[in-house]
């Protein structure tokens, strides 16, 4: 597909490994700091809130746009008290919400994204705020061209505007945009809008909570088994 000038890429799942690098990341902290609490628990608990907490700003103007990293914040104390974690000192929570700033990317996302970047423009187009996606790159090595997330456009995925928003920011039509994610409902909502889209599947994202996207279950335009084969498949 020629006329494909730019990548854009879901990044929680997509392209790192949330699930695991917040759960090592806490418990050797918590081990340090001798606190207790069940971290596994913590993490599944707060990645369920993460839906819903956005959904309350969708239904807000634009003005009330509250970035992903306050809405992280506000979801960790009553699900830390929730599970019983107790003895948590503002500091802590802080450190636990930053943690999302440093995850570690599936073993082929940098040596893929670099290929790409050959012969693409490539962004995250994710839902995490400019600096927390800033930060993620600089830890895990990502070679993004620019970083593009929700925030720029003061709309969550799946509204409209962030897919419309990428397309116009760089001056492309959306069908010369592709959306590269491992989940479906992300790609469906892309191509509703004309953009190009790719599946490559993380069949370990959630953990043995894992209940969905394991397949693509859409007609997108190419579906892959990791970032190198979609390089592969797109010549880079």
């Amino acid at each position: 597909m020629s006329e494909i000038k730019a990548l854009m890429f879901d990044v929680f799942g997509t392209v790192v490994d949330w699930r695991s690098s917040l759960i090592d990341n806490f418990t050797a902290w918590a081990a340090r700091k001798g606190i207790k609490g069940d971290w596994t628990a913590l993490v599944d608990g707060w990645r369920g809130a993460y839906m819903p907490s956005m959904d309350v700003i969708r239904k807000r103007p634009e003005s009330d746009f509250v970035i992903l990293d306050d809405l992280q914040r506000q979801s960790i104390e009553p699900l830390a008290a929730k599970l019983g974690i107790t003895g948590l000192s503002p500091a802590d929570f802080d450190y636990l919400t930053k943690g999302w700033h440093s995850l570690d990317p599936w073993p082929d996302s940098v040596s893929g994204l670099t290929r790409l970047k050959t012969k693409f423009i490539i962004s995250p187009l994710s839902n995490g705020n400019v600096a927390l996606l800033t930060n993620m790159a600089k830890y895990a090595g990502l070679p993004w061209d620019l970083v593009l997330s929700a925030e720029v456009f003061r709309h969550y995925k799946p509204d409209a505007e962030t897919y419309l928003g990428a397309a116009k920011i760089l001056g492309l039509t959306p069908g010369q945009v592709m959306m590269v994610a491992a989940h479906n409902n992300d790609l469906a909502a892309a191509q509703a809008l004309g953009l190009k889209t790719a599946f490559v599947p993380r069949v370990t994202e959630y953990g043995p909570h894992q209940n969905r996207d394991f397949k693509a279950d859409g007609n997108w335009d190419y579906v892959v088994t990791d970032f190198n084969d979609l390089a592969d498949k797109l010549g880079c």
